[in-house]
């Protein structure tokens, strides 16, 4: 049963076999919760939400089809379940961005004292993004979804997920850039 694809285990689940699901948890839970600490930088909320996103499988199976690309289905359902918990606040979310620390990380101490300045600028940037922007990056970038992936996460066409992202990095830029100046 391990060796079968993410697809066929839930067509699977939908079938009625609950059983299987649990392999689809074990392979998606971390992916999961790194898009949800990412996005909340709460560990104990990210790892409900997680929850929230299995149950809501359970709940929608009914939706899926053998035509849909698994990866995007969860990830429609989580970006759905992130975004209920915080309808109610339109304060932008902070992000941990441990992955981009991994990219700057040099010998140097000198060189890491100033890199690590560049990190948190870069987290303060991304901040000031709006989450939809913010979830844009964090998805495409850090958790490096295909743009195919990420326009059937939010919605839109292939083109226009890249699109997107373009302009969201390009927003981000621009904020990094204001931020170094000062």
């Amino acid at each position: 049963m391990n060796t079968l694809s993410d697809s066929a285990l839930m067509l699977k689940v939908k079938s009625g076999e609950s059983h299987t699901l649990g392999l689809l948890y074990e392979r998606y839970k971390k992916r999961l919760f790194g898009f949800f600490y990412q996005m909340s930088k709460d560990a104990s909320l990210s790892e409900d939400l997680v929850q929230n996103v299995f149950i809501r499988v359970m709940k929608y199976k009914h939706t899926y089809t053998e035509e849909s690309n698994f990866l995007s289905w969860i990830f429609r359902i989580a970006r759905n379940v992130y975004y209920d918990q915080f309808k109610v606040s339109t304060k932008n979310r902070t992000s941990d961005l441990d992955e981009v620390n991994e990219v700057f990380m040099v010998d140097s101490i000198e060189r890491n004292i100033e890199q690590s300045e560049k990190v948190n600028l870069l987290k303060t940037a991304l901040n000031q993004l709006p989450s939809k922007k913010k979830e844009l990056i964090v998805l495409s970038k850090l958790k490096e979804l295909k743009y195919k992936e990420l326009g059937e996460i939010v919605g839109c066409t292939e083109g226009n997920a890249r699109t997107r992202v373009h302009r969201a990095l390009n927003e981000l830029k621009e904020i990094y850039l204001t931020l170094e100046k000062r």
